[in-house]
């Protein structure tokens, strides 16, 4: 879960080197994917001479969101679907011996009692998540997907964009958003030391310390697996493969999670019969 809400962290420079593959088809065919990191305490040089020249090379650069900074129509987005009328408390909506969790990260986070009852239990998860790395000064505009699009000056395309992104969490059931709200809460006490495992292994390119800890949040919860990766890894397969079969070379810049093990999209495309090589 936290992989896949905001993977954060920092490295010495010289560790840098996230992982980065090529696909290519039969017909000449070719993308790059890149894997990021959503927030960080502060930049990090991300580029080597592998990544710059795949960012040359190619013709197109896609994102989960297209206009990663453009934190207003974000926030935009959030606004208008994180609050329902007729609400239960927050307290209520989470298992008693979780309660303590809950006031803990609130204040942590700077969240004033009742701040979280207006709103739907997945938003309240993603406003605790969020409120946790700002807490600990990890911040999305040091993010790699957004220092992506600065260094990149040609066409922008996205796999989602911030309204479709925040209407997959939108529209999951209340058991599984609840599921979602428990998983930060449990994460909390172990969050800073697992955060930095996991930038380090995002940092030096460990794709299956990434997907073993994927697998870890998310193996109790295959509706919350299904939702948050499974189903958005396969529409952005489909996704790829129509940008290439058109003739574009794009370079992927998206999650490391949607990267890693037997379902991330180097894995999908080379069972789609893509060649799919790793450069980095």
């Amino acid at each position: 879960m936290l992989l896949l809400l905001a993977l954060a962290g920092c490295a010495r420079q010289e560790d840098v080197r996230p992982g980065l593959w090529l696909v290519e088809g039969p017909k000449g065919e070719k993308a790059w994917l890149f894997g990021t990191i959503h927030a960080l305490p502060k930049p990090v040089d991300w580029r080597s001479n592998k990544v710059d020249a795949a960012l040359h090379a190619a013709d197109l650069l896609v994102l989960e969101v297209a206009d990663i900074r453009d934190d207003a129509k974000t926030a935009k987005a959030f606004a208008e679907l994180a609050q329902s009328p007729g609400l239960p408390p927050i307290a209520q909506r989470v298992p008693a011996d979780l309660r303590d969790e809950l006031q803990d990260g609130m204040t942590q986070g700077g969240l004033k009692a009742g701040a979280l009852d207006p709103f739907e239990t997945w938003a309240a998860a993603l406003m605790l998540q969020n409120a946790s790395a700002a807490a600990r000064t990890s911040d999305s505009g040091n993010g790699i997907d957004r220092a992506v699009a600065e260094a990149w000056s040609g066409p922008v395309d996205e796999f989602e964009g911030a309204a479709a992104q925040l209407a997959i969490f939108d529209r999951l059931p209340e058991p599984e958003q609840r599921a979602l709200l428990k998983a930060v809460l449990t994460e909390e006490p172990n969050r800073e030391a697992q955060l930095r495992d996991l930038q380090k292994a995002w940092a030096r390119g460990d794709m299956d310390l990434i997907a073993r800890v994927t697998d870890q949040d998310l193996g109790q919860e295959p509706a919350l697996r299904e939702a948050l990766l499974l189903a958005r890894n396969r529409a952005w397969t489909g996704k790829l493969e129509g940008l290439m079969a058109r003739g574009a070379m794009p370079f992927v810049a998206v999650g490391a999670a949607h990267l890693a093990g037997k379902d991330g999209l180097p894995a999908m495309l080379a069972a789609r019969g893509w060649k799919v090589t790793r450069l980095q």
